[in-house]
């Protein structure tokens, strides 16, 4: 059964383009807060989320901390390594799942 993320919660997102400002600024307006993990700074995302972190994706020990400080997890595009998502998921809910992720990232798995 999936758990229920009520406003109020906070969503990580791992990715800082402009669709994940667009998720955050849709997200604050129904309640929730936002933090984004992401390897730039002062991105479009991290703008308009309540906190933004600025780090590798491949520093494990930073993402696993980031994944404490959430209650659930999203990544705003397929580039995000599956190592990354696999230490997220190991604590908090990744969503869409990391089976999505790999297919997304090869375009021949994808579209079979």
């Amino acid at each position: 059964m999936s758990r229920v993320n009520l406003p109020g919660s906070t969503i990580g997102v791992l990715g800082s383009g402009q669709l994940g400002r667009m998720f955050a600024i849709a997200a604050r307006r129904l309640g929730y807060r936002v933090h984004v993990f992401s390897p730039d700074d002062d991105t479009p995302t991290g703008q308009v989320a309540d906190v933004e972190i600025q780090s590798s994706y491949d520093d494990l020990d930073a993402v696993a901390e980031f994944a404490t400080q959430v209650d659930v997890v999203t990544f705003e595009f397929e580039n995000v390594p599956a190592e990354t998502i696999e230490v997220v998921d190991r604590c908090k809910p990744v969503y869409p799942g990391g089976h999505v992720l790999h297919a997304t990232q090869h375009r021949i798995r994808e579209k079979t």
